[in-house]
C-alpha cells in the first residue's frame, strides 16, 4: 500500500490480487484501489487454474465476467459497484451475447459502457473487458 498526496487530499493506493482470477500476464496488477475507486485490469477468458483461454465465445464471455467478479470480490466489492465497463471484441457480431451475459452479473441501473471492435487480443482471445468500480463510503475503503 502506498500513500500519495496531491495538495491536501491524501489518496491511498492498494494493489488487489487473488488466485481466483488469472495472474497478470504482464507488468500490471489485477486491480488497483485508489480511495473508494477500484480499477480492474482487462480480463480475457483465461481459466485461473490452467492459465489457458477457454474455448468458444460463449465460454470466454462468462469466464471474463467470472474473472472480473473474483477480482472485485477480492477487494470487498461486487460488479454492481461498477460505474464503467470497457468491452473489446474481435467480432462485434457477439455484442448481443455480451449484453445477455452482463444481465446475469449486474443489476439495474447498469453502469456506463463502451464496446469496441478490435483486430486481435492477447492469447488469441475473442473478448476482453475491464471495469472501474466505486464503493460506497464505509464499504471497506
Amino acid at each position: 500500500m502506498a500513500t500519495f498526496q496531491s495538495g491536501r487530499i491524501i489518496v491511498t493506493r492498494k494493489i488487489i490480487a487473488t488466485t481466483a482470477a488469472p495472474t497478470a500476464i504482464g507488468p500490471y496488477s489485477q486491480a488497483v484501489q485508489a480511495g473508494a475507486t477500484l480499477y480492474l485490469s482487462g480480463q480475457i477468458g483465461l481459466d485461473p487454474q490452467t492459465m489457458q483461454v477457454v474455448d468458444g465465445i460463449d465460454a470466454q464471455i462468462i469466464r471474463v465476467f467470472e474473472n472480473l467478479k473474483a477480482v472485485a470480490e477480492a477487494a470487498g466489492a461486487s460488479l454492481n459497484d461498477a460505474v464503467k465497463f470497457n468491452i473489446y471484441l474481435t467480432d462485434l457480431a457477439n455484442f448481443a451475447k455480451v449484453n445477455e451475459v452482463m444481465t446475469r452479473y449486474l443489476d439495474q441501473p447498469y453502469p456506463a459502457r463502451a464496446a469496441v471492435g478490435v483486430s486481435e487480443l492477447p492469447r488469441g482471445a475473442l473478448i476482453e473487458a475491464d471495469a472501474i468500480l466505486v464503493r460506497s463510503v464505509g464499504q471497506g475503503t
